[in-house]
């Protein structure tokens, strides 16, 4: 995978240089993921700006977007893509993967919420929620649609740590350019050393006023159990990937063509 020179940006990955079959690997330089862009200034940072990002596609929440907006270049193409808003409505709250910063804040709530195994268990919900839910199939058709549009240019996908929503996202384009499983897992889990680094100053304060440090750890972090979650909910309500994008995404066998020969080298 390319390397990207330090940034302002929190996460900043490359999708380009992860291997697929056959010997080939994502083309470089085309499809991006990070965490929220609320630090960037675009006019100081030549790393972020040498990228030529011309589309960004948003996933966070109304809330999210609201107290940390993102700041971009000029000219950007911003799209935004709640992939929870019907997880939020059908729950009357935010899923934890929303609210890192107010769930960290709070050990005694946190504990009430998601002691006991049950962060686990609530992330694992995200994530079929990710799959199943009317907001995030349209919130990632819209990825699709993008990447697949010859004009869309360099294209960054991100949420607020860049984990979770950008994590599926990853893995329904990685999963569309045929990797492997082992692939998948490899790019879903790199992201935990810089979101843990990024949320180190949130948990020692937390673990300093006597909160768990396993939950703390389940809420920062990745875990494949999670990916397998939305994994599992795709053979439950579609019965393959291929169905999944095709009936669930409406996304059609055309427009995933174009993806995988834009995004494909070798």
């Amino acid at each position: 995978m390319p390397a990207i020179p330090a940034t302002t940006v929190a996460n900043l990955r490359d999708l380009g240089g992860i291997p697929l079959p056959g010997g080939r690997t994502v083309r470089p330089g085309l499809a991006l993921r990070s965490g929220q862009l609320d630090r960037l200034d675009p006019a100081t940072d030549p790393a972020f700006a040498a990228l030529g990002i011309r589309t960004i596609v948003d996933f966070r929440t109304n809330g999210e977007r609201a107290s940390y907006p993102d700041h971009v270049p000029d000219g950007v193409h911003v799209l935004v893509a709640d992939a929870l808003a019907d997880k939020i409505a059908q729950t009357g709250a935010a899923p934890a993967a929303a609210q890192l910063k107010h769930v960290l804040s709070d050990p005694a709530l946190a504990d009430e919420k998601l002691g006991g195994g049950r962060a686990e268990s609530l992330f694992a919900d995200t994530y079929r929620a990710l799959v199943s839910t009317k907001s995030a199939r349209a919130a990632y058709r819209t990825l699709l649609t993008e990447l697949a549009d010859p004009d869309t240019g360099p294209l960054l996908f991100h949420c607020t740590a860049g984990k979770d929503r950008t994590g599926w996202a990853a893995t329904v384009v990685l999963t569309l350019l045929g990797a492997d499983q082992a692939a998948l897992e490899t790019e879903y889990l790199s992201v935990n050393s810089a979101v843990r680094a990024a949320f180190a100053p949130l948990v020692e304060g937390f673990t300093a006023q006597g909160g768990d440090p396993e939950i703390a750890l389940a809420l920062i972090g990745v875990r494949a159990a999670y990916l397998h979650a939305a994994q599992d909910e795709v053979a439950v309500q579609y019965g393959d990937f291929e169905t999944y994008v095709r009936e669930g995404l409406e996304v059609p066998d055309e427009a995933v063509e174009r993806i995988r020969k834009r995004l494909t080298a070798g």
